[in-house]
């Protein structure tokens, strides 16, 4: 078995990118301080062909050299706004997606059992590193999935469970 080189894995083009049918999904970043944690956010973004990612609060903006160092340009495909408040990018969301946190919560939904409908368009909320989403905007939201974990940790990294909702999300729409 032999590695591909970077020529053979027929990659899309920035242009080739833009006008390719994204997945209904954006996501929104409820004051994520990390900037490595966003560029790897922007990485799988452009992996999974994610409609845009709303970046609120003090959630941290391109161009930065910290958030290029991760996200290895995929800052120029994936489309992104910000908005000095996460309320304000769910007020809008809602008018045209099922907003979800992705949190653990009371009655939240495992992944696994979240029935994706293919005509659904979804706004996927994760919150800080430390403090994760805030309460208010979990109020907001339509529902809440929780991602199952069996060890003794209780979360995952933010780029990590960005990377596990994004793949089960984009299977279960097979795209």
């Amino acid at each position: 078995m032999r590695k591909l080189k970077n020529s053979e894995l027929n990659r899309k083009t920035i242009k080739e990118y833009k006008n390719s049918k994204k997945a209904p999904i954006v996501l929104v970043l409820d004051n994520v301080r990390s900037l490595n944690n966003i560029g790897s956010i922007f990485r799988t973004s452009d992996a999974f062909l994610v409609k845009a990612i709303y970046l609120c609060g003090f959630t941290a903006t391109p161009p930065h050299k910290d958030i290029h160092k991760t996200a290895l340009g995929a800052t120029d495909s994936v489309n992104w706004f910000y908005y000095k408040t996460t309320e304000e990018a769910v007020v809008l969301l809602k008018k045209t997606y099922k907003v979800i946190s992705i949190e653990q919560t009371e009655n939240s939904i495992y992944l696994n059992d979240f029935m994706v409908r293919p005509n659904e368009k979804y706004a996927l909320i994760f919150g800080n590193e430390v403090k994760g989403i805030n309460q208010k905007i979990v109020d907001m939201s339509d529902a809440s999935i929780e991602i199952p974990q069996f060890g003794t940790k209780h979360s995952f990294n933010i780029s990590v469970s960005v990377g596990i909702v994004l793949w089960d999300f984009y299977n279960k729409l097979k795209l």
